[in-house]
């Protein structure tokens, strides 16, 4: 089975989780459930703001609005599916006493709403201009 699957089955199982290595200090498996569920609020923010523009700006061409709407959801979509998955493998990385591990993801979720951001600024001023 490859490592993808075996890490997808972690998400569902986690008593898997817990019978690997040793059981790390409590207050870090509260913070990393702490961090999942603040990625958890981005994503429901995201997602939320989705729903806005697709909903809240009509006057927007349609390729547009839902050109952003999609992204916006999309970034929901991956970084929900990422909270978890960034769960696990710090949970295994904490039992087993390995490094936490570090990803591209926040980088790329950043740009991602970084150039939603801009987008909707330059939407905002061109209609205020017109």
């Amino acid at each position: 089975m490859s490592d993808f699957l075996r890490g997808l089955r972690l998400w569902f199982t986690p008593r898997r989780v817990a019978e690997e290595g040793e059981t790390p200090d409590y207050r870090f498996s509260l913070a990393n459930e702490r961090t999942f569920l603040a990625w958890i609020r981005t994503a429901l923010a995201l997602v939320g703001g989705g729903f806005a523009v697709d909903q809240f700006l009509p006057d927007l061409r349609w390729g547009v609005r839902v050109g952003l709407a999609v992204a916006l959801l999309a970034a929901g979509a991956f970084c929900a599916l990422r909270a978890v998955n960034h769960w696990v493998r710090c949970e295994r990385a904490m039992r087993r006493k390995e490094d936490l591990p570090v990803s591209v993801f926040p980088t790329l979720l950043s740009l991602a709403v970084g150039l939603v951001a801009v987008a909707m600024l330059v939407i905002v001023v061109l209609g205020r201009a017109g």
